[in-house]
């Protein structure tokens, strides 16, 4: 069921093996028809060919695919594509151009907070979806008080940012970009 509009989807089955199923992906509609085990992350990258997303441990553990569904960061590798009918999907593909990068995009650049870029798609996807769940009041396990408004602060965003692994080391860069961005919006 989604929350937004509360209408019950469910995809179209084909066969015992496959479904027919519609989703968003960085605002553009998509129906494809795929073997019920298919991930959303190779759904993604295999039958849209929007290979930003990264297939790193393909267990959950380093956050390389990170995406956004309905504006929730989730890691792809570990959510079936047939589950997402009807959902938004954002992936780094849709977060800003070449000429016109997101402010998140830029705040990288700004501090070198990449080194071989390997992680850096699902880094930038956390980031932008950590100062929103910090905007929106949802606690970490590090919120000290849970009556007050949220304190952007360093340990806040290295626990949520936690699942996202780099192993190249950038994380006082990444800490530095996410914190500018944070800056400029308040």
């Amino acid at each position: 069921m989604n929350s937004s509009n509360n209408v019950e989807r469910h995809p179209k089955t084909v066969n015992p093996n496959s479904s027919t199923f519609s989703l968003s992906v960085n605002g553009e509609r998509h129906t494809l028809t795929l073997d019920n085990r298919t991930t959303l992350l190779d759904a993604l990258r295999e039958h849209l060919q929007l290979t930003g997303s990264k297939k790193g441990c393909d267990h959950g553990q380093c956050g390389a695919c990170t995406v956004l569904v309905n504006g929730v960061r989730i890691n792809a590798c570990l959510s079936l594509a047939v589950m997402h009918e009807g959902d938004d999907i954002a992936t780094i593909e849709g977060v800003g151009e070449a000429d016109h990068l997101d402010p998140m995009q830029q705040a990288f650049v700004d501090h070198d907070a990449f080194q071989c870029g390997y992680c850096t798609p699902g880094q930038i996807c956390s980031a932008k979806a950590v100062l929103e769940e910090i905007q929106a009041g949802l606690p970490s396990h590090v919120t000290y008080d849970l009556n007050t408004p949220i304190e952007l602060n360093d340990a806040e965003i290295r626990e949520r940012m936690s699942g996202n692994l780099c192993r190249c080391g950038a994380y006082a860069n990444i800490l530095k970009a996410i914190n500018q961005v944070a800056e400029a919006r308040s």
